[in-house]
């Protein structure tokens, strides 16, 4: 007669149940350990998306010289091309230089002239002067020195003259103020040039720098002096540079008057409040020969901690 009760469970069977229970408690325990991982990974993640300075709202940007002629003339020489590197002080273009030639000879003859005509009346008005007074009359004396005087002031004027057209002469040569490559050029040989008008533009290739757009909220991040991150659209490799300056002025619309001089106010939603972006100024600390820097590119900004 078998003994009442619940039949006793096999060994095996009890073996293979605490395994199971024990992987369930170790896949919950994991479970667990990768959503507070992930929590944490997910809270530093948006702590440093909302507490770094960061921006992809960067530009790439350059001086560019206008190069305008002081003259005017024809152009009768055009040794550059577009695109092309020019160091400071290569030719860029000549005007014809031939009236100019001309205006210095002129002068030039007129000097002479004047010179000599001084020369003269400064010896009359010595002699003039050592006569004495039963010879010549004092009233006489005074009129032959005021003509060596007149005689003076135009000299000087005619130097003048003369400096100006050998001045303008000089200026019929033009030639490159800085390093840096020849962009959109349109001129070509034979065009007129005139005084005061652009004639082309060469980008100063010593002077690039990014502008990083950084909100008005991230501005207390930054500081003159703090190490920057780079990374332009057109090359994958990140460039290392440095916050020379911080925008103390944008443009307010509001600011601006209407054609009756009343202040022009914008209308906006009280519960929709937009950052203003300042122009944040990074210098670049070093570029590869391989990087083609062209102002206007496109780039992303961050702000490196300390």
């Amino acid at each position: 007669m078998s003994a009442s009760g619940p039949a006793a469970e096999p060994a095996g069977v009890r073996g293979t149940g605490h395994w199971s229970r024990l992987r369930r408690a170790l896949g919950l325990l994991l479970t667990v350990v990768a959503l507070v991982l992930a929590g944490f990974l997910g809270w530093r993640m948006w702590q440093t998306y909302m507490t770094t300075p960061w921006t992809r709202d960067g530009t790439v940007r350059a001086y560019v010289v206008t190069v305008t002629p002081q003259v005017s003339g024809r152009i009768v020489d055009l040794p550059v091309k577009a695109d092309q590197f020019v160091h400071k002080g290569d030719l860029l273009m000549v005007i014809d230089p031939s009236d100019y030639q001309i205006a210095l000879a002129n002068a030039e003859a007129v000097v002479a002239g004047a010179e000599a005509d001084l020369a003269n009346k400064k010896m009359e008005a010595q002699r003039r002067a050592e006569l004495n007074a039963l010879a010549v009359s004092q009233e006489e004396q005074q009129s032959f020195a005021a003509s060596a005087a007149v005689a003076a002031a135009t000299l000087q004027r005619a130097i003048a003259v003369r400096d100006k057209a050998k001045l303008d002469l000089d200026r019929t040569r033009i030639v490159s103020p800085v390093n840096g490559y020849v962009t959109n050029l349109l001129t070509q040989p034979g065009d007129y040039a005139t005084s005061g008008q652009r004639a082309l533009s060469v980008v100063d290739s010593d002077s690039f720098w990014v502008d990083g757009y950084f909100e008005e909220s991230l501005l207390g991040g930054i500081h003159v002096g703090d190490a920057a991150r780079v990374s332009l659209m057109a090359h994958p490799e990140p460039l290392r540079g440095h916050v020379v300056g911080i925008g103390r002025g944008i443009s307010v619309s509001n600011a601006e008057p209407d054609g009756s001089g009343l202040a022009t106010v914008n209308p906006v939603f009280t519960w929709v409040r937009l950052a203003q972006r300042v122009p944040v100024r990074i210098v670049l600390d070093d570029v590869p020969p391989s990087i083609v820097l062209v102002a206007g590119l496109t780039a992303t900004v961050s702000i490196l901690p300390d």
